[in-house]
């Protein structure tokens, strides 16, 4: 068994503003984080450099709510996940994980995260957030129908 802080987490429904400036996720606890800019959009699969931290949130069809999931978070103890109801995911290299249906995560190798989307089957918008302490990054899946004549980021 893993270490009490290293375990995999069961997220709970979090609210989501989707705003011109980036996205802000409400935790149950009340708290309140903000990923900044607007996404840049991606189509089918992302790859993180390595040593990234990755946050994967899927809206529900109304974009005002939504699960969030950090994968392979190994800072951040369970208890503070579930109060905030953020999930986690562990895995170790070479494995692989449907996140949510239509979201998978995988661990090619070399501390990077692989993560494969199709919004469509998400039945929401699926949104990756890579940082570390020097910045971060915002990304959005999309299909090739939705990203034509919406411009980066969507149509917010």
């Amino acid at each position: 068994m893993s270490a009490p802080n290293r375990s995999d987490v069961a997220p709970a429904t979090v609210s989501v503003a989707l705003r011109e400036e980036g996205v802000e996720v409400e935790y149950l606890d009340g708290r309140v984080t903000f990923y900044h800019g607007v996404p840049q959009t991606v189509e089918g699969s992302l790859t993180t450099q390595p040593g990234k931290q990755t946050h994967v949130l899927v809206t529900d069809p109304t974009e005002s709510e939504g699960v969030l999931l950090y994968v392979n978070d190994l800072k951040t103890h369970d208890d503070i996940l579930a109060d905030t109801g953020v999930g986690r995911v562990i895995l170790g290299e070479g494995d692989e994980e449907e996140l949510f249906p239509g979201v998978t995560a995988r661990r090619p190798g070399g501390q990077r995260t692989e993560l494969d989307a199709d919004p469509a089957v998400a039945r929401g918008r699926v949104f990756a957030f890579v940082e570390d302490d020097w910045g971060e990054q915002s990304y959005e899946f999309v299909d090739a129908e939705s990203r034509e004549g919406t411009g980066e980021g969507g149509d917010r």
